[in-house]
C-alpha cells in the first residue's frame, strides 16, 4: 500500500512537469485550430458552475465519437433521473462542439480538467457528481482516486482496451489497475476487451461483458429528413461516395483511387469529410491542384453540378452526409490510426470500405465484413477494385447495404444492459441479484 502511495505521489510530480509541454502542444493546435487556445481555465478546474447544480450526473467523452456513442445512455440516464443536472466534459472542441448541438442548455459542458491533483479536486467540488459515467477507456489514476475519496461512483461504459492501449496504460501499471479497482462496475465491449482489462490488473467480478453502445446509434428523423435534402440536390445519375473521417494517408489513396474512377465514372462525386479541422485546406488543395472541381460546405453549401469533390468542412454534419450517400469509406484505416466507427456507416445501409488498421475497433470491423456487408481495402488498387464493382452492380450495393444495417440492428441493446447496472448500484441491490435474469455474459475469471 506503501509502495502504491509513493507511486501515486510521483506521478503526480511527473504530470505536474509534464503540464508545460502539454500547454505548448495545445498552444500548437490552436495554431491550426483556434479553439484549442480558447478555455484553458477549464483545464485546470477552474469555470462557473450554473446554480441550479445541487447534484450532478458527469457523463466524460474524450470527442466527436465517444460523444455520439454516448448519446442513446445520457438520453436514457436523463429520462431516468430527471431530479438530477447532468455535466458532460470532453477533452477536444469538435466533442464540445457536438454536445452542445445535440444537448444545447439541457446540460453543463465544461472541458475535463488535466489529471493533477488541484485541478480534480476542483472541478469535483464544483459539480457534485453522484454519479460519473467515464466512456470507453479513459483512465486517469488521480481522478479515479479522487472520485473514491469522495464517494463518487464511477462506471466506466462501452469500455475497450486495444492491444496497444493496453501496453501504453502499463507504464503506469499498478495505478491503472487500481484506477479501474475503484469503479462501481465497468460495462465492457467484449469479451476480448474484458480479458485484456483482467491482464491489466482490474477485478474480474467488476467486469460485465454488455456489448457496444455504438450499436445503439440513434438517427434523429431530422438528420434522415437533411439527408434526404442534401441527396434531392443532386442530378439522378450522380453515384456519390463518401470518404468519412480522413487522415493524410487514408487521403493519398483516396486521391490516387478517385483519379482512376472518375475517368471510368464521369457522374461520381467524392464527399470527404476530414477528421481533424486543420486538415480542411490541405484536403482541399491536394485534389484542386488535381485538378478536380472541389467545393467547400463553408462556401458552396452544398456541391453544384461541376463539383468533383466536396469537402466538408464544418463540424458535426457526418451524419447528414452518410444519410445522402451510395458508398462509403471509413477512414483512419489505411492511416494507422486504429480506425474509426463502422456503424456510423452501417446503419445508413451503406456498403463499407475500410482499411486493414482498425484496432479499435477489431470485433466490430471484423463483424461487419463476416455478415457481408464491407471489403477491406489497403491501398488505392484495392478501392478501384472494390468501387468498381460496386458502382457498376446495383444489387451488390443493395445487398451489401441490408447486410450492414442488419448487423447494427441485430447486436443493439447495450443501452439497456448498462441502464440495468447503473439502476441496481444506484438502486444499492446486489449486481448479481438484481440482473441474473437479464442472462449478462460476465467474466468470473482470468483464462
Amino acid at each position: 500500500m506503501k509502495s502504491l502511495e509513493i507511486r501515486s505521489r510521483l506521478y503526480s510530480l511527473v504530470t505536474t512537469l509534464l503540464t508545460p509541454l502539454v500547454l505548448v502542444r495545445l498552444a500548437m493546435r490552436g495554431v491550426k485550430t483556434r479553439a484549442y487556445l480558447k478555455r484553458w481555465h477549464e483545464r485546470f478546474g477552474w469555470f462557473k458552475t450554473p446554480k441550479n447544480i445541487q447534484k450532478s450526473i458527469w457523463v466524460h467523452a474524450v470527442s466527436v465519437g465517444e460523444v455520439n456513442a454516448a448519446i442513446p445512455l445520457i438520453k436514457a440516464l436523463m429520462e431516468r433521473y430527471q431530479d438530477h443536472s447532468f455535466v458532460l466534459t470532453t477533452i477536444t472542441p469538435t466533442g464540445s462542439d457536438r454536445v452542445q448541438q445535440i444537448f444545447g442548455d439541457s446540460v453543463f459542458h465544461v472541458y475535463l480538467p488535466y489529471d493533477l491533483p488541484g485541478a480534480v479536486k476542483r472541478f469535483l467540488k464544483k459539480t457534485r457528481p453522484d454519479l460519473a459515467v467515464i466512456m470507453e477507456t479513459e483512465i486517469w489514476p488521480n481522478l479515479f482516486r479522487f472520485c473514491k475519496k469522495r464517494q463518487v461512483p464511477i462506471v466506466v461504459a462501452n469500455a475497450r482496451l486495444s492491444e496497444v492501449s493496453l501496453k501504453g496504460y502499463r507504464w503506469v501499471g499498478s495505478l491503472a489497475a487500481k484506477a479501474f479497482n475503484d469503479t462501481a462496475f465497468v460495462a465492457a465491449q467484449t469479451e476480448t476487451d474484458a480479458k485484456r482489462m483482467i491482464q491489466l490488473g482490474c477485478q474480474p467480478e467488476k467486469i460485465y461483458v454488455v456489448g457496444s453502445l455504438k450499436f445503439d446509434i440513434i438517427i434523429e428523423q431530422s438528420i434522415i429528413d437533411k439527408g434526404k435534402e442534401i441527396r434531392d440536390h443532386y442530378q439522378n445519375s450522380r453515384m456519390v461516395w463518401i470518404a468519412a473521417s480522413t487522415h493524410h494517408d487514408d487521403e493519398v489513396q483516396i486521391l490516387e483511387a478517385f483519379s482512376v474512377l472518375k475517368e471510368r465514372h464521369p457522374d461520381l462525386m467524392l464527399v470527404i469529410v476530414p477528421r481533424h479541422p486543420e486538415r480542411f485546406e490541405t484536403t482541399t488543395q491536394s485534389f484542386r491542384k488535381l485538378g478536380f472541381n472541389t467545393q467547400l460546405r463553408s462556401q458552396a453549401g452544398l456541391c453544384d453540378i461541376y463539383g468533383d469533390v466536396f469537402v466538408v468542412d464544418t463540424m458535426g454534419e457526418l451524419l447528414e452526409f452518410y444519410a445522402s450517400s451510395d458508398i462509403a469509406f471509413v477512414g483512419g484505416s489505411i492511416a494507422n490510426i486504429g480506425g474509426h466507427n463502422v456503424l456510423e456507416a452501417a446503419v445508413f445501409s451503406l456498403p463499407v470500405l475500410v482499411g486493414p488498421n482498425t484496432h479499435n475497433f477489431d470485433e466490430i470491423t471484423e463483424l461487419l465484413e463476416q455478415c457481408g456487408g464491407s471489403y477491406t481495402v489497403r491501398d488505392s488498387v484495392d478501392i478501384v477494385q472494390y468501387m468498381d464493382a460496386l458502382i457498376k452492380d446495383k444489387a451488390l450495393r443493395e445487398r451489401m447495404g441490408r447486410a450492414a444495417k442488419s448487423l447494427v440492428e441485430r447486436h443493439r441493446g447495450a443501452v439497456h444492459l448498462t441502464m440495468d447496472l447503473i439502476e441496481s448500484f444506484m438502486n444499492e441491490k446486489p449486481l448479481y441479484d438484481a440482473i441474473k435474469s437479464k442472462h449478462y455474459p460476465r467474466i468470473v475469471k482470468n483464462d
